[in-house]
Protein backbone atom coordinates (compact mmCIF):
# COMPACT_ATOMS: atom_id res chain seq x y z
CA UNK A 1 0.00 0.00 0.00
CA UNK A 2 1.06 3.72 -1.21
CA UNK A 3 0.14 6.91 0.24
CA UNK A 4 -1.46 7.97 -2.92
CA UNK A 5 -3.84 4.68 -3.24
CA UNK A 6 -5.11 5.67 0.52
CA UNK A 7 -8.76 6.84 0.45
CA UNK A 8 -11.41 7.98 3.07
CA UNK A 9 -13.49 4.58 3.65
CA UNK A 10 -16.87 4.57 1.87
CA UNK A 11 -19.81 6.89 2.91
CA UNK A 12 -17.59 8.38 5.67
CA UNK A 13 -17.30 11.82 3.31
CA UNK A 14 -20.42 13.71 1.41
CA UNK A 15 -20.54 15.99 -1.30
CA UNK A 16 -20.50 19.61 0.10
CA UNK A 17 -23.70 21.10 -1.30
CA UNK A 18 -23.24 23.70 -3.75
CA UNK A 19 -25.89 27.05 -2.83
CA UNK A 20 -27.22 29.44 -4.89
CA UNK A 21 -26.89 27.40 -8.35
CA UNK A 22 -30.41 27.44 -9.42
CA UNK A 23 -34.23 26.81 -8.48
CA UNK A 24 -33.42 23.33 -9.84
CA UNK A 25 -31.14 22.97 -6.99
CA UNK A 26 -33.47 22.95 -4.26
CA UNK A 27 -31.08 25.56 -2.71
CA UNK A 28 -31.27 28.19 -4.92
CA UNK A 29 -31.59 32.55 -4.66
CA UNK A 30 -31.61 32.74 -1.09
CA UNK A 31 -29.30 29.77 -0.41
CA UNK A 32 -31.09 28.13 2.43
CA UNK A 33 -30.76 31.36 4.35
CA UNK A 34 -34.09 32.61 4.24
CA UNK A 35 -35.76 36.37 3.62
CA UNK A 36 -33.78 39.04 4.89
CA UNK A 37 -32.93 39.77 8.68
CA UNK A 38 -29.27 38.74 10.95
CA UNK A 39 -28.68 34.91 9.55
CA UNK A 40 -29.24 35.84 6.06
CA UNK A 41 -26.72 38.32 5.32
CA UNK A 42 -23.06 37.57 5.00
CA UNK A 43 -20.71 37.31 8.11
CA UNK A 44 -24.39 37.66 9.56
CA UNK A 45 -25.23 35.49 13.03
CA UNK A 46 -24.58 36.13 16.93
CA UNK A 47 -22.07 35.45 19.38
CA UNK A 48 -21.08 32.15 21.14
CA UNK A 49 -23.61 32.84 24.25
CA UNK A 50 -26.23 35.40 23.09
CA UNK A 51 -29.34 35.23 23.74
CA UNK A 52 -31.42 37.54 21.69
CA UNK A 53 -30.37 40.51 24.44
CA UNK A 54 -32.27 38.76 27.72
CA UNK A 55 -29.50 38.60 30.59
CA UNK A 56 -27.05 35.88 29.40
CA UNK A 57 -27.43 32.47 31.43
CA UNK A 58 -23.19 33.04 32.12
CA UNK A 59 -24.49 36.43 33.52
CA UNK A 60 -27.66 35.44 35.33
CA UNK A 61 -25.60 32.93 37.81
CA UNK A 62 -24.20 33.82 40.89
CA UNK A 63 -20.05 34.31 41.12
CA UNK A 64 -18.64 33.27 44.86
CA UNK A 65 -15.94 32.14 45.90
CA UNK A 66 -12.42 31.93 44.28
CA UNK A 67 -11.34 29.39 42.03
CA UNK A 68 -6.96 29.28 41.91
CA UNK A 69 -6.04 27.79 38.42
CA UNK A 70 -2.59 27.02 39.64
CA UNK A 71 -3.30 24.70 42.16
CA UNK A 72 -2.18 21.44 42.57
CA UNK A 73 -5.11 19.00 43.15
CA UNK A 74 -4.02 16.13 45.61
CA UNK A 75 -5.02 12.68 45.18
CA UNK A 76 -6.69 11.93 48.27
CA UNK A 77 -6.55 8.32 50.36
CA UNK A 78 -8.35 7.69 53.86
CA UNK A 79 -5.87 5.80 56.32
CA UNK A 80 -8.57 2.54 55.72
CA UNK A 81 -6.89 2.17 52.37
CA UNK A 82 -3.49 1.51 53.80
CA UNK A 83 -4.77 -1.49 55.53
CA UNK A 84 -3.00 -3.86 52.54
CA UNK A 85 0.23 -2.61 53.40
CA UNK A 86 2.49 -5.20 55.68
CA UNK A 87 3.07 -4.24 58.93
CA UNK A 88 6.70 -1.62 58.84
CA UNK A 89 6.20 -1.06 55.55
CA UNK A 90 7.01 2.69 54.04
CA UNK A 91 3.77 3.83 52.03
CA UNK A 92 4.88 6.34 49.12
CA UNK A 93 2.51 7.45 45.97
CA UNK A 94 4.12 4.72 43.89
CA UNK A 95 3.36 1.68 46.58
CA UNK A 96 -0.37 3.20 46.04
CA UNK A 97 -0.07 3.11 42.53
CA UNK A 98 1.40 -0.38 42.58
CA UNK A 99 -1.06 -1.83 44.98
CA UNK A 100 -4.17 -0.48 42.46
CA UNK A 101 -5.47 2.10 45.52
CA UNK A 102 -4.46 4.90 43.08
CA UNK A 103 -4.55 4.83 39.10
CA UNK A 104 -2.59 8.13 39.03
CA UNK A 105 -0.54 10.93 41.22
CA UNK A 106 0.44 13.75 39.24
CA UNK A 107 0.67 15.92 42.42
CA UNK A 108 1.49 13.91 45.03
CA UNK A 109 -0.85 12.06 47.87
CA UNK A 110 -2.93 13.30 50.83
CA UNK A 111 -4.29 11.09 53.50
CA UNK A 112 -7.02 11.65 54.80
CA UNK A 113 -8.79 10.32 58.41
CA UNK A 114 -12.05 8.02 57.38
CA UNK A 115 -11.60 4.18 58.48
CA UNK A 116 -8.90 3.01 61.07
CA UNK A 117 -5.68 1.43 61.06
CA UNK A 118 -4.02 -1.00 63.09
CA UNK A 119 -0.94 -1.57 61.38
CA UNK A 120 2.90 0.85 62.10
CA UNK A 121 3.75 2.41 59.20
CA UNK A 122 5.71 4.92 58.01
CA UNK A 123 3.92 7.11 55.49
CA UNK A 124 5.21 9.47 53.13
CA UNK A 125 3.01 12.16 51.61
CA UNK A 126 2.29 15.85 49.98
CA UNK A 127 -0.43 16.66 52.84
CA UNK A 128 -2.25 14.89 55.70
CA UNK A 129 -4.90 15.76 57.94
CA UNK A 130 -4.96 15.81 61.35
CA UNK A 131 -7.27 12.66 62.29
CA UNK A 132 -5.19 11.02 59.76
CA UNK A 133 -2.24 12.04 61.42
CA UNK A 134 -4.17 11.46 65.39
CA UNK A 135 -4.84 7.32 63.50
CA UNK A 136 -1.45 6.90 62.28
CA UNK A 137 0.39 7.68 65.04
CA UNK A 138 -1.51 5.80 67.60
CA UNK A 139 -1.08 2.68 65.74
CA UNK A 140 2.93 2.88 65.65
CA UNK A 141 3.65 4.69 62.33
CA UNK A 142 4.90 7.58 61.80
CA UNK A 143 4.03 10.29 58.85
CA UNK A 144 6.45 12.55 56.85
CA UNK A 145 5.32 15.31 54.47
CA UNK A 146 7.15 15.95 51.74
Amino acid sequence: MNIHELSPAPGSTKEGKRKGRGPGTGNGKTGGRGHKGQKARSGGGVRIGFEGGQMPLTRRLPKRGFNNIFAKPLEAVNVSALEVFDDGATVTAEALIERGILSKCQYGVKILGNGEITKKLTVVAAACSGAARQKIEAAGGKIEVV
